[in-house]
Order: C-alpha cells, then structure tokens, then sequence
C-alpha cells in the first residue's frame, strides 16, 4: 500500500535527506521547505522528464525561461492585482487567522473559540520594490504564476520562432503566493514551483484540443508511476471557474491528507493575450492614433495563406513540480514484511525518476582491490550511462541495501570476492558482479563487461510518445 499518513513521508524525508524544515536551525520559516540530496534529484528528474516529454519530443512546443519579478502591469491586466485573493478570518480571542474555508464548525482551530470576524480578501501575492527608492512608482511583484511570463512573451516567440497554430510555450519555474495557512508539508507552501504550458489553438478548436491536453497529461502522469484508482479527473462547475476559464478539468490525487489537486488543465480562451492588449490599445487612445489593428496585432498571430489576424485561445495545462513529488513519494511508499521476520520501507520509484540510479558496493570496505574494482565499475557505468551512479563503501552491505531501498535506487551492484581472478576458486565468476533489484529482491550475476547494457535495457528504457492528434 501508498503512504497513508503525511508522519510516514515526513519522516523518510528527513531521515534520508529528501526535504528539510526550512531554517530548522532557527525553528524553522512556515511555508517554505529546502530540498537535500536525494529530494533535489527527484524534483530534477521530474522536472527534466516533464521537459523531455513536452518539449523534446514534440515539434509543437517552445521553452522559455522568464523573470520572477513581474511589472506591476503585468499582473494588473491579468486581474491579479484585484482578484488573486483568498478569503481570510481572525479570531478575535487568540489572534490567529487562517484561510476561510479552511474552517471547521465555526470555532477557531487554535483555541476554540466562536468570536471570529467576518471573512475579508487578502491578495496572495508578494510585493518588493525595485531600486533605492520606496514608492508607489518602484513596486514590483514576485510572480504567483509562471503563466504570465509566457503571454508578455507571445509576440517574441512568435517573431522569432515563426510558428504556426497550434503551438506551445513551456515554462518551468519558481512562484510566490503569500498564503494564508500553509499546510500538508509541501503540498500547499509559500516558495514553489511550476511546470506550465500555454498551448495556442484556433478559437474553433478549442473544446477539441482541452479533451486532448486532459488525456495526454493523464497519460504522463501514469508514466510517472502514480496509478489510475489514486488519480482521479473532476471537472470544475461553472460556479467554480476562475474569472479567466472558459472551462477547467482538474486531475485529483489520493495525497495522505486526502483528495485534492494535482493539476489543472484550463481553457482561458483569449482571456490573457486580450487583456495584455489592453494597454496598448489605452496607450494609441491617449495619443489621439487612430485606433486601427495594429494595437492588438502584438497579441496576435498571422495566418500564412489568409494574411488575416487572429487572437488563439489557450489551454493551460499546469502542475505544481512540489505536489508532484509528494504525489509520486506517495505512491512509491511501501512497507513490506522480510523473510527474516524484520520488515523494510522501499521507495518504489520508476527507475527514471530514482535519485540514485545505480549503488556499486564493495563487499568489504578494507579490501583495496575490491574497492578500487568497485571504483573502476562506477567510473564505467558513469561514462556510459550518464546517470547518477554512486560507491557505497561503509562496509555493512545489510545497512547499504536498506539505505538504497528506502531512497528508491532500482539496484544495487555487489562486488565481492569471487569477482576478483586473484581470491575467487570457480573461474566463471571472475569479472562477474551481482546485481540485486529493489523490489523483487532477486540477485543476478552478470559480467561486467555487459553490465552497463543489461541496467540499460533492464531499467533505464523510459519512453514516453505524445499523442498524435487528427482533427487538423
């Protein structure tokens, strides 16, 4: 069975340096979690997988890299400024706050207490000034979402890729929401980051292309190891919409804290590159232009063989990159009864998303040609894999493979006595090694000269293909 209590993951976490209590020297800054050894590897993995599938291995898709400050226009055309709020509540007893709907029965989840004020906005966003001077002239804001640096950079990806319909614009990246009541680890934090697209469709095909992007990020996610009972698909009622959604699917995760989202995929129709038009169609206005198409061309696309200008519609597929990791730890969490009696916890991990790919351990770590064997192994895989390849060498080979299983390496490579032509007594073990697998525990010899070909073909073929799409 998957992680049932957030205590499980937590602690793993800690104890095998995935993600630490931010600041936890000086008790700790609620809302923001630093990322150790093997929690940076995984979030890489996926991010670099997520990279890989939607823009590698697609001829559709176009990546970006923009600022995490936003001009203050930025956000007031896009609405942020006025409506990315949450409903907050005080109590007026014990002054805590917490986010509106995040109240049970009416009482105050700190002290009880009934004498709690009435729910109020609080804009999420976090405000900075830029330069020397502190004033209303020099505010800029730490983006609470990467998807409008990709709008404010339609028209340069336009006039320098020459793209046609439809097409994509990815970003990955960090995002800033003051948030009221951070919780659930870091499922809901303050500091966070983003995998986005921003796919431009002909407004005609726009419902037919929302269907596509909900099934292929479904389909991408089952590759990432999360199964189907845990993700669940639930369709936002118009009621719910943001102010920006023509419609919106989100894509539910079983989290130990319960059912909640994971990714949404929006059809925010010609909401964004309208609205980022605005400003230079106010500006041709206050200079007494003629107002003529030119002023909303910038947020446009020319047709190739019409020469007419249109405005696409956007589907907005988006995942937060730390809900994906708790989601895919999750699923990897298992407790497993041994033979012996003794029980382990084993990270079941797809191999490609595994911090460390490969241990090679020494059998024993004051044997100079057994370490130096194990060594020259590594260096080889390392060379010929490209992937992150580790030595063990304290000596306890128990203690090494409960390690390894509880971080999700996908095996283990023992090198021991009989691998070596000097100490070994059966001759068709020399330049053999044995590989021990992760989840099945089963251990097979292999020469190391075909090594590096057996990990390869035996974990590390991941592929995923987009799907093709047939209505154009």
């Amino acid at each position: 069975m998957p992680a049932n209590s957030m205590e499980q993951l937590v602690a793993l976490c800690k104890r095998r340096g995935f993600i630490y209590a931010s600041s936890s020297l000086y008790g700790g800054l609620q809302g923001f979690y630093d990322y150790g050894p093997m929690g940076v590897e995984l979030k890489k993995n996926l991010q670099n997988t997520w990279w890989q599938d939607m823009v590698y291995a697609r001829d559709d898709m176009h990546g970006i890299d923009s600022s995490i400050l936003n001009h203050p226009k930025t956000l007031h055309y896009s609405g942020h400024v006025d409506t990315f709020c949450d409903m907050m509540v005080d109590c007026r007893s014990c002054k805590a706050r917490w986010r509106a709907d995040h109240e049970e029965k009416g009482c105050c989840p700190v002290c009880g207490s009934k004498d709690i004020t009435e729910p109020r906005p609080f804009n999420l966003m976090f405000q900075t000034q830029l330069g020397p001077l502190q004033d209303g002239k020099h505010i800029a804001y730490l983006r609470p979402e990467t998807a409008q640096g990709i709008f404010t950079n339609f028209k340069n990806v336009v006039d320098s890729q020459s793209p046609k319909l439809p097409f994509g614009i990815a970003q990955s990246g960090k995002a800033f929401r003051n948030e009221i009541t951070p919780r659930n680890f870091i499922f809901r934090v303050r500091e966070f980051e983003q995998m986005e697209i921003e796919y431009f469709v002909p407004p005609e095909l726009d419902t037919k292309w929302h269907d596509y992007w909900i099934e292929e990020r479904i389909r991408w996610w089952h590759a990432q190891g999360l199964s189907p009972e845990r993700l669940l698909v639930e369709r936002q009622n118009a009621d719910d919409l943001s102010h920006y959604a023509k419609a919106t699917t989100d894509l539910i995760y079983a989290f130990p804290h319960g059912n909640e989202e994971l990714e949404g995929i929006a059809n925010r129709t010609d909401y964004d590159l309208g609205s980022h038009s605005k400003d230079q169609q106010e500006l041709s206005i206050q200079a007494n232009v003629q107002e003529n198409h030119d002023s909303t061309q910038r947020m446009a696309i020319q047709d190739p063989q019409s020469k007419s200008w249109q405005v696409p519609y956007v589907i907005e597929p988006s995942c937060g990159v730390d809900r994906g990791v708790l989601a895919i730890l999750t699923e990897a969490y298992h407790e497993e009864p041994l033979a012996d009696g003794k029980s382990r916890v084993v990270l079941q991990l797809p191999p490609h998303l595994a911090p460390v790919k490969v241990a090679i351990i020494p059998l024993a770590k004051n044997k100079p040609d057994l370490v130096n064997l194990a060594r020259s192994i590594r260096q080889k895989l390392q060379k010929a894999l490209r992937l992150h390849i580790v030595l063990e060498n304290s000596g306890n080979i128990g203690k090494n493979y409960r390690r390894h299983d509880e971080i999700g390496t996908p095996c283990c490579v023992t090198v021991d006595f009989d691998s070596l032509q000097e100490t070994t007594t059966d001759v068709d073990l020399v330049n053999t090694v044995t590989v021990r697998d992760r989840d099945s525990l089963s251990q097979t010899r292999i020469s190391i000269d075909t090594l590096a070909s057996y990990l390869q073909s035996t974990y590390f073929d991941y592929d995923f293909t987009p799907a093709s799409f047939s209505i154009l």
